[in-house]
């Protein structure tokens, strides 16, 4: 089973102290050396996202800011390969994370749909495959 792994991040933050990328960077090899770990990125500040609002088929809605304000946005992820929810949870435990939040959600694969969800879903040809960022 697959799991992405979402970071959560209190806004307003500078960004990471090198202390928290040399131990990340750990839990990462960790996660590498284990087979777990598909990809992950870090990702740029809230300032520079651009939201695509789509409401009941109206013409979407994109907003370049500014925006209201949240107490987290979503500061990176991790794609992992675990056997079990358990296992995912067990790998988000051991994240040093400073503070913040990480959400475990199990990716959707065509069997988790009828038959002819799963045929609608598939593409005509299997995209590049994921890598970790440098």
């Amino acid at each position: 089973m697959r799991f992405m792994l979402l970071v959560h991040s209190p806004v307003g933050g500078k960004g990471p102290s090198l202390e928290v990328v040399q131990a990340m960077n750990k839990f990462n090899e960790e996660l590498l050396e284990s087979g777990a770990l598909l990809a992950a990125d870090g990702l740029h500040s809230p300032a520079a996202m651009t939201p695509v609002r789509f409401a009941g088929g109206e013409r979407p809605t994109v907003t370049d800011g500014p925006f209201t304000e949240a107490k987290e946005l979503v500061g990176g992820y991790w794609i992992i390969q675990a056997a079990s929810k358990e296992e995912a949870v067990a790998w988000a435990e051991r994240a040093p994370i400073p503070e913040g939040t990480i959400e475990v959600r199990q990716i959707a694969e065509a069997a988790d749909y009828p038959e002819e969800i799963a045929e609608a879903a598939k593409l005509s040809s299997t995209p590049p495959e994921q890598t970790v960022a440098d």
